[in-house]
């Protein structure tokens, strides 16, 4: 979600407006500056699966902003932001990146409903909207919050599509992202083990996670065949370098909202395996993607059609994946989607339609 929310910081301030991040503050953002962003942090008090943060209503106050946009729901912003939109009478944008996704919503079912009497209704109720990166959340939107409540669905923009040519790669599949059970990294490992792949045929997994999914995952990885690596978290160079050099991204993913790591592989010329959970069925529709299921055999028959397709096929399906990129989810085309939206919350009736 940070990528996301960075990424939309940087649309409204190329666009011309002015932007301030407002996060619960931890090791990983204390440091973070970027030129016409301003980020302001609360200190978090308790536990931090909660957020309490009370200096977050100063950090709103100081920044004052127009609109104001919640990435992510289930924690202590929520109600900061519902009391700053009853303070100030401004509009209040929600995004929940996939929090409400039944998978999501079947975990932690006791803090969920604590969550939802103390703060999160409240939130929901004050929001002028809520934002959807697809209509299948926005679907699970209308179940949690109401059918009545507006709903914007817009999505995650990718970055730009590569402009080199794309070239012939050798059978590596790469998983790019958390290292979490909704990820169903354990099945992927299975399924690996179990395939039929051709000579050369290498699984790469670049990601983090926090330290009981790490301890778990390691122990998974250490039965792994020797054609598995592991890199830790990539970012930059070493993140564009694994996009490029695999033939296959792969995301067998329980849960998700919309997941940047498909669109950073399709902008890399990167055709994808990926389960419906992923809530991107365009990608199968257009033919930059395969689907698979959740399941050790699905996934194992995804990786072996995969990995035997074709040099003209995987060429074609190379093409779709840069189509997709360079289309909806180009950077710009998503951009002004969202300055008709803020537009539209700031004087209603003007929105352009999303």
């Amino acid at each position: 979600m940070a990528t996301a929310v960075w990424q939309q910081a940087r649309m409204i301030r190329d666009a011309g407006g002015r932007v301030t991040i407002v996060a619960l503050a931890d090791e990983g953002n204390g440091d973070l500056t970027e030129p016409g962003i301003t980020v302001l942090t609360a200190a978090v008090q308790g536990p931090r699966q909660i957020g309490y943060a009370p200096a977050l209503a100063r950090c709103l106050d100081q920044a004052a902003p127009d609109i104001l946009h919640l990435h992510g729901i289930w924690m202590y912003p929520s109600h900061a932001g519902a009391m700053w939109a009853r303070r100030t009478g401004r509009p209040y944008l929600v995004s929940p990146h996939g929090m409400l996704d039944p998978w999501i919503t079947a975990r932690g079912r006791l803090k969920k409903a604590m969550a939802r009497m103390a703060y999160e209704r409240e939130s929901w109720r004050r929001a002028t909207a809520l934002h959807a990166l697809t209509r299948d959340e926005a679907a699970d939107i209308a179940r949690e919050a109401g059918a009545d409540r507006p709903v914007l669905v817009i999505p995650n923009a990718g970055p730009p599509a590569t402009t080199a040519l794309v070239q012939p790669r050798e059978p590596h599949v790469l998983y790019l992202g958390r290292i979490h059970p909704k990820k169903n990294l354990d099945t992927l490992l299975d399924a690996w083990a179990i395939a039929d792949l051709p000579a050369g045929a290498q699984l790469h997994i670049a990601g983090w996670g926090d330290a009981p999914d790490m301890a778990q995952f390691q122990q998974k990885l250490a039965m792994a065949p020797s054609t598995v690596h592991f890199h830790g978290a990539a970012h930059g160079a070493d993140k564009a370098r694994l996009l490029t050099e695999a033939r296959w991204m792969i995301l067998p993913s329980h849960s998700e909202g919309l997941p940047m790591a498909i669109l950073e592989a399709w902008a890399a010329g990167t055709p994808t395996i990926m389960t419906p959970a992923c809530h991107l069925p365009e990608g199968v529709e257009a033919g930059a993607a395969l689907p698979c299921g959740t399941d050790v055999p699905s996934v194992a028959r995804a990786l072996e059609q995969a990995l035997r397709l074709e040099p003209a096929g995987w060429d074609d399906m190379a093409g779709a994946a840069l189509a997709l990129a360079r289309g909806r989810f180009a950077p710009a085309q998503v951009m002004q989607a969202w300055i008709g939206a803020y537009r539209g919350l700031v004087q209603p009736g003007t929105r352009a339609a999303a």
